[in-house]
């Protein structure tokens, strides 16, 4: 078996795929790093090589949800879309989602995951800037972060699933922002674009 450890390919990439799956299906509480190195394919210790233990396993799972988050929070043009996008993510990446908001899951000092969150919390409080008053940027990001966050929760727990029925989730977001904060006047050239915003900003 031990062979299969060192020849296995990226380790530490299969051992973090397995560990999203059973996220995905059962929670994070049901991952034993033993468990997945069997499915891994690899030695029950294997796993400890890269990761210690369970929690330095979480921890590089929020630690990578943070840095996608803030990659596609990156390519939204403005608030609105930043909380479309942070739906977008949450439904793509839902196993990250669940491990991102539980900090006594891992490590919550670890310092490649702070440094993710806080790129992640710029990408979200640049939206709130752009959109706020110097003064108001705490309590819009609060709002607007609570919004996108609720919502995208709401959905994977399969709360919202005969509400938004087969309608495309972005656009149900799209349009709650509308009903939330007012909608855009016709004929104005500033959007509307309020929608989530820095976890990290309270």
């Amino acid at each position: 078996m031990s062979d299969r450890t060192y020849h296995h390919g990226d380790l530490r990439r299969a051992v973090l795929t397995a560990a999203l799956d059973v996220i995905r299906t059962e929670g994070p509480s049901a991952l034993s790093l033993r468990d997945l190195a069997r499915r891994a394919g690899v030695s029950h210790a294997a796993p400890a090589h890269h990761f210690k233990d369970r929690s330095g396993l979480l921890t590089a799972i929020a630690t990578e949800g943070y840095d996608l988050l803030a990659s596609s929070l990156a390519d939204a043009p403005d608030l609105r879309e930043r909380g479309v996008h942070y739906v977008r993510f949450a439904i793509g990446h839902p196993a990250h989602f669940q491990v991102m908001f539980q900090p006594d899951l891992y490590r919550p000092d670890d310092p490649e995951l702070l440094a993710a969150k806080a790129r992640a919390a710029e990408e979200l409080r640049a939206g709130v800037a752009d959109r706020t008053p110097v003064e108001d940027e705490g309590l819009t990001g609060i709002a607007a972060w609570s919004v996108a966050h609720g919502f995208a929760t709401l959905l994977l727990s399969h709360n919202l699933d005969r509400p938004v029925g087969d309608r495309d989730p972005e656009e149900v977001f799209r349009a709650l922002t509308g009903v939330t904060f007012g909608a855009r006047p016709k004929g104005s050239t500033a959007g509307d674009d309020r929608s989530p915003t820095n976890p990290e900003s309270s």
